[in-house]
């Protein structure tokens, strides 16, 4: 069938190319318009763009999709169906209706849980231990559509989000094509979500990522682990802001902030509950680094409080 292809950022790619692999056309990709980045506020191309331009299928940018302008683009391309990844707007119902075989969505959770714009990073910092990937058909509202298939992922206990991102770019791709397939052949029952199971996963924010000393190791890991690559948990040292990749839950106890070991190639800092071994940091004005090479240039002494 002639599939329109719509999603933006790098976790979009492996569907996309999944889909001009296979038997299927895919006649557009819409994505995103070029960002500006850098000092010199250069354009950059989305990734799934670069992905189009490779193979020569024709990319659309509209910078607002609930127009006639856009409409009338879908209307003259006449697609089968809109496969949609991580498109980043919710599509209106004239669009959503347009298609034989409607718009499928590739979500990574497993729904109604985690329903939102970063099911991947809020999954790790509420201490999920299984995600997965849910198609589904789309509908107005912020994936509520019904469910077509789900494929579970375990998400292990020192995953960071980026880890886990790339393992469900490689196993959304595969479900996406096999829900075409069954869609195509009218095998397929979609299920309603229960919306009272419903939990949500906003965009993050800056001040998602900022660290409370007070709650257990557990929970602080989760965060260190979640919120990559941005905003990054992170706190304060010496008045300078000090972010926080890596860290693993040690036995102890202390004032909640406090340093209660500093080695020369370690750093565990008290929580509401247990130690936090910090592995991988990076303090304000220089660069991301490991405990090692930190403390030899920077030698921090036990009793030091992180937060203040």
């Amino acid at each position: 069938m002639k599939i329109m292809f719509m999603g933006t950022p790098e976790f979009a790619v492996p569907s996309l190319e999944k889909l001009i692999n296979s038997r299927h056309e895919v006649i557009s990709v819409v994505c995103q318009p070029d960002k500006p980045k850098g000092r010199s506020k250069t354009p950059i191309a989305p990734p799934t763009k670069v992905v189009a331009e490779k193979y020569l299928i024709p990319v659309l940018q509209p910078q607002k999709i609930k127009t006639e302008e856009f409409h009338d683009e879908v209307k003259s391309i006449k697609p089968d169906l809109i496969a949609v990844v991580a498109y980043g707007k919710i599509l209106p119902k004239d669009i959503l209706e347009f298609p034989k075989y409607k718009c499928i969505n590739v979500h990574a959770s497993i729904l109604p849980k985690y329903r939102g714009a970063a099911p991947i990073n809020w999954s790790i910092v509420r201490g999920e231990t299984e995600t997965g990937v849910t198609t589904m058909l789309m509908d107005e509202g912020m994936d509520t559509g019904d469910i077509l298939l789900i494929e579970k992922v375990k998400i292990a206990a020192d995953q960071n989000s980026n880890e886990l991102a790339n393992k469900l770019s490689e196993v959304g791709p595969e479900l996406l094509l096999k829900t075409i397939d069954l869609v195509e052949k009218d095998e397929i029952t979609p299920i309603k979500q229960n919306d009272e199971e419903a939990t949500y996963a906003p965009l993050m924010r800056k001040e998602d990522g900022k660290i409370d000393w007070n709650k257990s190791a557990e929970e602080i890991n989760n965060l260190i682990r979640g919120m990559q690559p941005w905003p990054n948990a992170y706190t304060t040292l010496d008045g300078k802001n000090l972010k926080i990749f890596k860290a693993e839950i040690k036995e102890g106890n202390g004032k909640p902030g406090e340093i209660a070991l500093a080695g020369k190639e370690s750093l565990k800092v008290a929580t509401g509950k247990n130690l936090l071994e910090i592995k991988e940091l990076q303090i304000e004005g220089s660069k991301r680094m490991n405990i090692e090479d930190f403390q030899r240039g920077r030698k921090l002494e036990e009793g030091a409080v992180f937060g203040t």
